[in-house]
């Protein structure tokens, strides 16, 4: 049960913890030093073993977050820029363990097994620092859109800039959406369906912003050009400064951050579907439509976006502001347990399609689902099922009344 900050203690009992935030990318400062320290090759791993290891465990250990801010204490919090200070010093961490890493990757001191531990190490890091470029980007100051854009650089996944703003934001929980995983999808059929689909979706909400503004796609203009092109600055100055033997593993790290990025989106709206209104089109995205955990230490560890349903339903608000709502749906554990379970099918299956069906009173039709599973699904389950689980009554007052998002609900990513 969440509660909200009561009169005479801090707006924000979590304030100081925001800079664990941090560990993330200084998690590529770390593996050299522990080994040598140590002698434990294993910590080239460091990464992975933080998010799915180390994390999970803290999950179970401290439980849920438990507060929300008041509403007097909004303007406060949103205008304290030592939240954007949290987020801001993410990038030169960042990039100076990228660098490190790549001294690395072009000597011949490591290991192939110790280089891909490395890898690793770096394309966690890259994951999670598209995941502060989610946080800058949402933003309507043109410095904060410029460092999203410096901060999805290591990933190379510049399009994302575009694509999450503009396409996800107004297509969550439909089928029409590449970034929304559906009920009987598989997390490896829904990597290549989200990447391409994204990627697709991306270039043509560009190309049709260029030609509404009436300027050509090869411009300087262009968001998604403006992004790549820090990638290839920083992918070129890289090779160069240390070799060609540096650049597989740069690629690689950005394969798994993307990977890891695409996994999160999976799990945020697995099944979720938002309802239509009367005139045939979706009802404005509502608390209901996404997944939440309110577990802390992930909280903490991924700037609150767990807290994803109010991420949706009020997109401009800071991640400091946001609320954890007894709407949305509730994940079992935090997302970086979450993320091991779809790594496995049938566990992901085991743990989660049930409790969509609870969500949405145990009606599959109001589910998005995989159109190659449906008839499986509908045979399965029928229209109607008994749950064990308690649903949440469908006919509770959700965002079906209430008008789709105008275009400035949504900020177009980057404005100039």
């Amino acid at each position: 049960m969440q509660t909200v900050g009561k009169p005479g203690v801090s707006s924000d009992p979590k304030r100081y913890l925001w800079v664990f935030g941090l560990i993330a990318p200084l998690s590529a400062l770390l593996p050299s030093q522990l080994v040598l320290q140590t002698g434990a090759k294993v910590f080239w791993w460091i990464g992975p073993i933080i998010v799915l290891i180390v994390i999970p465990v803290l999950d179970w250990v401290v439980g849920e977050d438990g507060t929300n801010p008041r509403d007097e204490d909004y303007e406060l919090l949103s205008n304290d820029r030592y939240y954007r200070w949290c987020t801001y010093l993410f990038l030169p961490v960042q990039l100076i363990g990228l660098i490190i890493a790549c001294a690395m990757w072009a000597g011949h001191e490591l290991s192939i097994a110790d280089k891909l531990g490395l890898a690793a190490t770096l394309g966690f890091v890259s994951g999670i620092g598209i995941n502060a470029a989610h946080e800058l980007g949402h933003r309507v100051e043109r410095a904060e859109r410029w460092l999203a854009k410096v901060a999805l650089a290591q990933s190379f996944y510049g399009h994302f800039f575009v694509e999450h703003n503009r396409g996800h934001h107004v297509r969550v929980a439909t089928p029409e959406d590449p970034a929304s995983g559906r009920l009987g999808e598989t997390l490896w059929e829904f990597l290549p369906r989200s990447v391409i689909g994204g990627f697709r979706s991306a270039i043509e909400l560009e190309r049709v912003r260029l030609e509404r503004k009436g300027r050509r796609w090869f411009s300087v203009h262009n968001h998604i050009l403006q992004a790549w092109s820090m990638s290839v600055v920083l992918f070129g100055a890289m090779t160069a400064i240390f070799g060609l033997g540096a650049l597989p593993w740069l690629i690689l790290q950005a394969v798994i951050g993307a990977a890891l990025l695409e996994t999160v989106n999976f799990v945020e709206h697995y099944g979720l579907l938002r309802e239509r209104r009367p005139n045939g089109n979706y009802a404005r995205c509502s608390p209901r439509d996404s997944w939440n955990s309110d577990r802390l230490v992930t909280n903490i560890f991924l700037f609150h976006l767990q807290r994803h349903s109010d991420h949706h339903a009020n997109p401009g608000r800071r991640y400091q502001t946001l609320r954890s709502s007894m709407q949305a749906p509730q994940l079992p554990a935090g997302y970086a347990t979450m993320i091991l379970f779809a790594a496995v099918p049938p566990l992901w299956r085991a743990v989660m399609d049930h409790r969509v069906l609870a969500h949405y009173g145990g009606d599959i039709t109001l589910t998005n689902i995989h159109p190659r599973r449906r008839r499986r699904l509908l045979a399965r389950y029928g229209t109607v099922t008994t749950l064990n689980a308690v649903p949440q009554a469908h006919s509770a007052p959700t965002a079906a009344a209430q008008p789709l998002p105008p275009q400035s609900d949504v900020p177009e990513s980057g404005a100039a």
